[in-house]
Formats: structure tokens, C-alpha cells, sequence
């Protein structure tokens, strides 16, 4: 009995037994002694895996099992963005949130303007809480909003691509912004 992986995208042999028929070096097949079991692995799958797989076995009469697979990619959201006006003394919320993670991040930097936010600095009133699951959310609070808090602002988490959100804080005059507009 002979076990071929094939993918369907581009119609590539990609294993036949043990050996690889593939330059992608990612692929290769597995199968434990005295086990029925062939298992396709894929390292570090990205999203132009996606797609179908068959599992075909040479027996009589043949025999073939089809997957589906559907790499996800952690993705990252600022709510709000891009841009928020805020009015001085008030307090700026962040939130970033963490979408289609295997695993939560291992930790989310905040910067502003490409500085990482210190949550022990002199101007105090800034820190963040961070809750993980399937969904990761971190939130960055940042009381009595001042005019040098303006700026980009961004969400780095360990495992997915940055986001960043433009914050202006207003001296509680919104002529600044319809002169802007006009």
C-alpha cells in the first residue's frame, strides 16, 4: 500500500511514502511504524496553503480522502481608527484587539510615535490591562489627555502584524477642526 499526498491548487504531488516531491521544504509526510496513520505536515503554514488536500491510497480499489484547510492569520484592529479627536483633561481609551490567534500573544507593546509608552513615567495617569483568550484585547488608558499626547499610537502584539491609530487632543475648541475642513 503506497499513501500520496496531493494538492489540489495546483495539482502537485507533493509526497508518494516518505519522500517529497516537492521543493517547498515546509512539506513532508509522517508515518509511524506499524501505524496506519500518514499525516501531511506543513511548517509554518501561511494563507496560500489554503486549499484542498488528498490523501490518495494505492490500494484495490483506490481510495482517496479529501481536506480542507484554511490557514487563518492573526490579524490586528484598533477600534475607532484611524483617527480620534479627544478633548484635553479627558481620558484617551485605546483598544486593540487581537483576532484568529491559535494562542494569545505573548505580550502587546503600546508606542507613541514610534516610542515605546513607559507606564511608570513622570507624567503618570497612563497604564494598560491586558485580557487573553481567544480573542486578545488590550486597552491603554491614558488620563488628563494633554496636547503632547497627540500623536500615533500604535498596538504591537508579539504574534500578528501592528496597528496604528492617529489621536489629536483638542484645548476643547472644535474651530481647529472645522477650519481644518473648510
Amino acid at each position: 500500500m503506497q499513501v500520496s499526498w496531493v494538492r489540489h491548487r495546483d495539482i502537485h504531488l507533493l509526497t508518494v511514502g516518505l519522500y517529497t516531491y516537492t521543493s517547498d521544504q515546509r512539506f513532508r509526510a509522517i508515518h509511524l511504524a506499524h501505524s496506519e496513520d500518514w499525516t501531511l505536515q506543513i511548517k509554518y503554514p501561511q494563507h496560500r496553503d489554503s486549499g484542498i488536500y488528498e490523501c490518495q491510497i494505492s490500494t484495490t480499489p483506490h481510495m482517496s480522502h479529501f481536506i480542507h484547510l484554511n490557514v487563518v492569520e492573526p490579524t490586528t484592529e484598533i477600534i475607532g481608527g484611524p483617527e480620534l479627536y479627544i478633548d484635553r483633561g479627558s481620558t484617551i481609551n485605546l483598544t486593540c484587539v487581537v483576532l484568529y490567534s491559535p494562542e494569545p500573544p505573548a505580550y502587546i507593546f503600546w508606542n507613541h510615535n514610534d516610542a515605546i509608552i513607559s507606564y511608570d513615567s513622570p507624567r503618570g495617569g497612563v497604564s494598560v490591562v491586558t485580557e487573553k483568550g481567544e480573542t486578545t484585547t488590550s486597552f491603554l488608558l491614558i488620563q488628563q489627555a494633554r496636547p503632547s499626547d497627540s500623536g500615533t499610537y500604535q498596538c504591537n502584539p508579539s504574534n500578528a502584524q501592528s496597528k496604528s491609530i492617529v489621536v489629536h487632543v483638542l484645548n476643547g475648541e472644535y474651530s481647529c477642526i472645522t477650519a481644518k475642513l473648510r
